[in-house]
């Protein structure tokens, strides 16, 4: 069975077996918090070079949908449309993912948790592969009102043919600096589409939405380098 098909069978069973709905994320990384239990998380995301006159711009629109299930799973998906200034058409792609959260001690401040993501085309499919990314995290967060928060982990891709790296590691600071204000960083390793540094501001605008802005920077490939702009809201 070709890994393509394997990872195709594999969320097929993930999906199935969790009623699945997308991944809570620090800036980029997956993050070891998931959603709770009957609660639901919606984001909007923008991704842009922002050169605006500049032949390969590009504008990417990805709304996600995230729902918390009984014993600590989260389960969503994601629709990304890109747009290329001059480029060829892109393909919609439909990301649908799973997390489990299998430690959690709010004493020691530590947590863990692995998931996978399927990103696959649904339209414009010519020169684009369907891959799985699986991953484990762990995190520590620091007593007081500004301890900061350290993730880090290793992800691996299934089927990612066109891709250089197949594995890499995954890192992530969190520091709170003000009343509702953090400043975010974190790191997929690799040369892949996936391997960006990316720091950033989140705010808290309310006790139930988020606003989170900053700027990606590819391991590989200035051009590739972008702003990026979340806002989520979460529902009780």
């Amino acid at each position: 069975m070709s890994p393509k098909l394997l990872t195709l069978v594999f969320f097929a069973i993930l999906l199935v077996s969790s009623s699945a709905f997308a991944q809570t994320t620090i800036s980029s990384v997956p993050s070891t918090d998931v959603v709770g239990s009957k609660q639901v998380y919606l984001e909007m995301d923008f991704i842009s070079n922002f050169a605006w006159q500049r032949h390969s711009a590009f504008e990417n629109y990805t709304p996600r949908i995230v729902v918390g299930f009984p014993q600590r799973i989260e389960a969503g998906v994601n629709i990304s449309v890109s747009h290329v200034n001059g480029g060829p058409v892109q393909p919609v792609e439909v990301q649908p993912n799973v997390k489990w959260q299998f430690y959690n001690n709010e004493r020691l401040g530590t947590a863990g948790a692995a998931g996978c993501i399927l990103y696959t085309p649904i339209a414009h499919r010519t020169g684009t592969d369907t891959l799985g990314q699986c991953y484990a995290v762990g995190s520590k967060q620091f007593s007081g009102n500004i301890g900061p928060r350290f993730t880090g982990g290793a992800y691996t891709l299934i089927g990612a043919a066109a891709e250089r790296s197949k594995h890499g590691a995954i890192m992530a600071y969190e520091q709170p600096l003000i009343n509702r204000v953090s400043f975010l960083v974190d790191w997929f390793s690799g040369d892949n589409r996936f391997g960006y540094v990316s720091p950033g501001i989140s705010i808290s605008t309310t006790k139930t939405t988020n606003l989170t802005a900053g700027y990606a920077i590819a391991n590989q490939g200035r051009g590739k380098n972008a702003l990026f702009v979340y806002y989520g809201k979460q529902f009780q």
